[in-house]
């Protein structure tokens, strides 16, 4: 008795099933791919996001420190300028000081006249000059001013006359036209030391106060 034929329907169901484990494994095999490149493309975008955030908080602090150290810089300009006014005003007004004490002083305060007569003598153009100071100087000088003015600026004729308000002490030189003058006045230097001084403490805060003795050349 022969062997039977292989029936053709469990050809077709074994067909079927191969097909069907083929189609699971590539599904599989698929979703695993897919699953991986999501995994991969979700790490990517955390990976971006915490990038940004980290930038962002980075920014973010940056900025608050910037701030903080633009108004810590405007709070120390602000006490700088404060401690700079206070010292030259500050020196100003013992300079001040210093001066009404020399002009009460005769002896000590005329050899400072005379050394800024002679020195606008010098630097003036040729030509009779007219030597103003204050009231007070005015009575002081006057009984000997020719003596006084021959000896600090010999060959030059200086009119003394009187100045048109009130000074803390010195003398204005000018030509007798008024084209030029050279102007002693203790308001006058003190004005310049002022200026002195504002540069030296904005160069070196703490400095010394320079010499009274600028004021008389």
């Amino acid at each position: 008795m022969g062997v039977a034929a292989e029936d053709p329907l469990d050809r077709l169901e074994e067909a079927l099933l191969k097909q069907a484990q083929t189609l699971a494994r590539e599904t599989l095999r698929h979703a695993e791919d897919t699953r991986a490149r999501i995994l991969s493309e979700a790490q990517a975008r955390l990976a971006e996001l915490e990038r940004r955030e980290l930038q962002a908080a980075r920014a973010q602090a940056e900025r608050i420190l910037r701030r903080r150290l633009q108004a810590a810089q405007s709070r120390q300009a602000a006490e700088f300028d404060r401690l700079r006014w206070v010292l030259t005003e500050t020196v100003l007004s013992q300079a001040s000081q210093a001066l009404q004490e020399l002009t009460a002083d005769l002896p000590r305060y005329r050899p400072v006249l005379a050394a800024f007569l002679a020195e606008a003598a010098r630097l003036l153009p040729p030509g009779p000059l007219v030597a103003e100071v204050d009231a007070r100087d005015y009575e002081r000088l006057r009984p000997q001013w020719g003596e006084f003015a021959a000896a600090a600026a010999p060959g030059r004729t200086v009119e003394l006359a009187l100045l048109p308000k009130p000074s803390l002490g010195g003398l204005c030189v000018r030509t007798l036209d008024d084209t030029a003058r050279v102007d002693h006045r203790f308001e006058a230097r003190l004005e310049r030391l002022h200026e002195v001084l504002a540069l030296a403490v904005m160069e070196r805060l703490f400095a010394s106060a320079p010499d009274l003795g600028v004021l008389f050349g």
